[in-house]
């Protein structure tokens, strides 16, 4: 019997992945900060582990006699300072894992994470990549997911106040979209197998490439809206939207420096296209999901349950769910 640690285990990918392991029979512990949150993966056999990523102790004392973790650095977005706060996480998983002599690592990373700066919060990825490489006797695999289909869920309160959907993303660009089922089954199968030495990097494009035009026209089918249409906002207009919905100034810094790379290509750095980089769902498959919560009778039925299939993610239970509204009152203000 194998014996898992997953953290996130609250958001879509983690959950998938606890579920996926636990129907091998293998021991899986998952992480936290609310057992609540936990209950469905406690229900069906999951240990829970009830702490803080930043706190090395806690971690080290959950990785003892762990096979193999998935790890990935969770976004603070009240954070002072996004990368002293990824450090700590960061620093943090690279420890216990190091102290506990765990073997087989499964890391979220992101695209773009082969550059070390001018990324936003993906350059706290790169460093994550590098610190984990360091570590010695561990075989590590880093997943470097496209843009979540997910993000575009944020979407959905702009559509019904205003009947766009937008962000500071070019509307004409095509880039790689994935389905974040898509990135937990290629995680929990490499958890399964063990069968990774080394470091190594698994670029994860999802089906296709998709520009945000092309994204909200789909959309728009799937909503009964055929007029629907994409509006880019300003940074200057995002970076207010994001402080006034609460976000920390560096957090709205690097999500605006992030933006910034994706418009000017230097997060997508010519992968092509294969048949090991491109996974299963479509993005139509997704609009259908899409359509569900649209049609949903009050914005809160947007908030994830635990061991609900929504596809809202952790992230998106912030406050600053819907943030693109505030958005689009800046930039018509201005």
């Amino acid at each position: 019997m194998k014996t898992y640690v997953i953290t996130g285990a609250t958001g879509h990918i983690g959950f998938r992945i606890a579920e996926s392991l636990l129907q091998t029979g293998d021991r899986v512990k998952v992480i936290a900060r609310s057992r609540e949150k936990l209950l469905p993966l406690i229900e069906k056999g999951a240990e829970a582990l009830i702490g803080n990523l930043a706190e090395t102790e806690f971690l080290t004392e959950s990785f003892k006699g762990a096979d193999a973790v998935f790890t990935m650095i969770p976004p603070d977005m009240q954070a002072k300072d996004v990368w002293a706060s990824q450090t700590r996480i960061g620093t943090s998983i690279a420890e216990a894992i190091r102290k506990t002599g765990v073997k087989w690592v499964v890391n979220l990373s992101s695209q773009g994470a082969h550059l070390s700066r001018g990324t936003g919060p993906i350059a706290g990825l790169h460093e994550q990549e590098e610190r984990l490489n360091r570590i010695p006797d561990v075989n590590v695999v880093h997943l470097r997911p496209a843009f979540f289909m997910e993000n575009l869920l944020n979407n959905i309160g702009l559509i019904k106040e205003k009947g766009i959907t937008g962000s500071p993303l070019r509307g004409e660009v095509k880039f790689p979209v994935i389905a974040t089922r898509d990135i937990a089954r290629v995680a929990a199968e490499y958890l399964t197998k063990l069968n990774f030495t080394g470091s190594s990097v698994r670029d994860l494009l999802g089906h296709r490439d998709l520009s945000m035009i092309e994204m909200t026209e789909l959309l728009g089918k799937a909503i009964e809206k055929p007029s629907l249409r994409y509006v880019q906002f300003s940074y200057e207009a995002a970076k207010e939207a994001m402080l006034g919905m609460g976000l920390s100034p560096d957090v709205a810094r690097v999500m605006n420096e992030m933006y910034e790379a994706f418009n000017e290509g230097r997060i997508l750095h010519g992968n092509e296209r294969k048949a090991e980089n491109t996974t299963e769902t479509t993005f139509e498959e997704f609009t259908a999901e899409f359509a569900r919560l649209y049609k949903a009778e009050t914005p809160s039925t947007l908030t994830e349950e635990p061991g609900k299939k929504s596809e809202v993610t952790e992230l998106e239970e912030k406050p600053h769910r819907s943030w693109w509204s505030q958005i689009h009152r800046r930039s018509k203000a201005a």
